[in-house]
């Protein structure tokens, strides 16, 4: 069982779901960004996502992407993106990199793969990939043992999500609204249908993402869902920060706020 199957397992058995934060490496700096991470983790994070800062995030809100153009003015490397996964996993938490598909390719599917596994990240989330034009990545995810996080949308048809989640491991990512992400006043009414599909088609966990920004639409999230996905929200606490030190707090209370909610399931 991989490190992110053993985080939802462990958050099943005390009857919750697991909360998955996410953050750009390199983002405020190299090591704020870990520092932040880790103060989440302590905080009540069981998976943590690690995100691979990118020059055309077509799928990221406004949000992400300053937080990502940040991260990249800063310097940030594929390298530095593998630093602080192996910092992050040293904390015991599950740690993936989430990356478009492109600065995988251009570094190499198994080089990658090899790299990922040697800093002790447990897979990939690859939004812009799909199972059936990622031949590459299937086979250097098996060869590493690499959880394949893809993503399946309110408008996947069930052969889609048929085909998707076969090809998953780790869990399945559903996103709760078409667009892209960032932080919500509400919830998607379109993601507990779109979790009711996907578990017609698998027993893989299903972490929800895209939109929830505090406890209670954690809970909410949590009453149907195994996973909560929370990004924009921890990225705009270190955005909206007047120093580091403020903004890994506030990260930290967020994470608390979201832990508390995912253990009272709505």
């Amino acid at each position: 069982m991989s490190r992110v199957a053993e985080a939802f397992a462990k958050a099943a058995a005390e009857n919750r779901a697991a909360l998955v934060g996410y953050l750009p490496a390199g983002f405020p700096s190299k090591q704020g960004g870990i520092d932040a991470l880790s103060a989440m983790v302590r905080a009540g994070v069981d998976v943590v996502e690690v995100g691979l800062p990118y020059s055309d995030p077509v799928l990221d809100g406004p949000t992400i992407q300053q937080a990502a153009d940040r991260a990249l003015q800063g310097g940030t490397r594929i390298a530095d993106v593998l630093a602080t996964v192996e910092a992050v996993a040293a904390t015991g938490a599950a740690t993936v990199v989430m990356t478009y598909w492109n600065p995988v390719l251009r570094y190499g599917a198994e080089r990658f793969a090899a790299d990922l596994a040697a800093a002790g990240g447990a897979g990939l989330i690859t939004p812009d990939l799909t199972p059936d034009s990622g031949a590459d990545w299937l086979a250097a995810s098996d060869a590493r043992d690499l959880d394949r996080i893809f993503l399946v949308a309110p408008s996947s048809s069930p052969e889609r999500i048929a085909l998707t989640v076969a090809a998953c491991r780790g869990f399945v990512y559903a996103t709760a609204v078409m667009g892209v992400t960032g932080a919500r006043s509400q919830t998607s009414v379109a993601a507990p249908p779109l979790v009711a599909r996907i578990r017609e088609a698998t027993d893989l966990p299903i972490g929800v993402g895209l939109g929830v920004s505090n406890g209670v639409q954690a809970a909410e999230v949590a009453g149907y869902a195994d996973g909560v996905i929370v990004g924009s929200a921890f990225v705009r606490k270190l955005l909206d920060a007047p120093d580091l030190a403020a903004g890994v707090a506030g990260c930290a209370d967020l994470a608390a706020d979201l832990a508390s909610g995912v253990r009272s399931r709505s």
